[in-house]
């Protein structure tokens, strides 16, 4: 057996974000278990490359880590939406920008022992302004990083977001 046999599945809780589903399984070793699985319709993280080389990065609250962080551009996919819709639409609502090109280059589950969440990292190339869109609840405020700033930041430990250092450190390291 290559995956886990589902003896049952009953969504116990559900939120405009996510749900929560009790799954009874039958494990690839043959373990029985009962787990609590955080089901999320995925995300899109979004590395915007200014022409200059600089990179977009916004600064929010977040109310799980109670501070507000410096993160790239990122938001929850609507249920069928692909990759690229999405982060285009998190692109123009949180910072005004529009990318005509986007590129995967890394998919991450970011916490895989009890979240569904597939978590797509794109790069957004040829960028032209305009004006932000945020919903009614985000207060963002943004600002365009050097890469040897953004090395630093992440050196002395000032980023606090695992997507954003994942995403930063992937581009920086292979891709830039």
């Amino acid at each position: 057996m290559t995956t886990a046999r589902i003896l049952s599945s009953k969504t116990v809780f559900t939120s405009r974000v996510f749900s929560v589903r009790r799954d009874r399984i039958i494990e690839p070793g043959g373990y029985r278990n009962t787990l609590d699985l955080v089901v999320h319709s995925g995300s899109v993280v979004v590395l915007p490359l200014l022409p200059d080389g600089r990179i977009l990065l916004i600064r929010q609250y977040r109310h799980a880590a109670r501070q507000f962080l410096w993160e790239l551009v990122a938001g929850r996919m609507e249920p069928g939406e692909s990759p690229r819709r999405a982060a285009a639409r998190e692109l123009l609502e949180e910072t005004g920008y529009r990318a005509r090109r986007f590129r995967v280059f890394l998919d991450v589950f970011p916490s895989p022992g009890f979240l569904s969440e597939h978590m797509f990292i794109l790069l957004a190339e040829k960028l032209t302004p305009g004006e932000a869109q945020p919903e009614a609840d985000e207060h963002i405020t943004s600002r365009a990083f050097s890469k040897s700033a953004l090395v630093k930041m992440i050196r002395s430990g000032r980023f606090h977001d695992a997507k954003s250092v994942a995403g930063l450190l992937f581009y920086l390291r292979f891709l830039a």
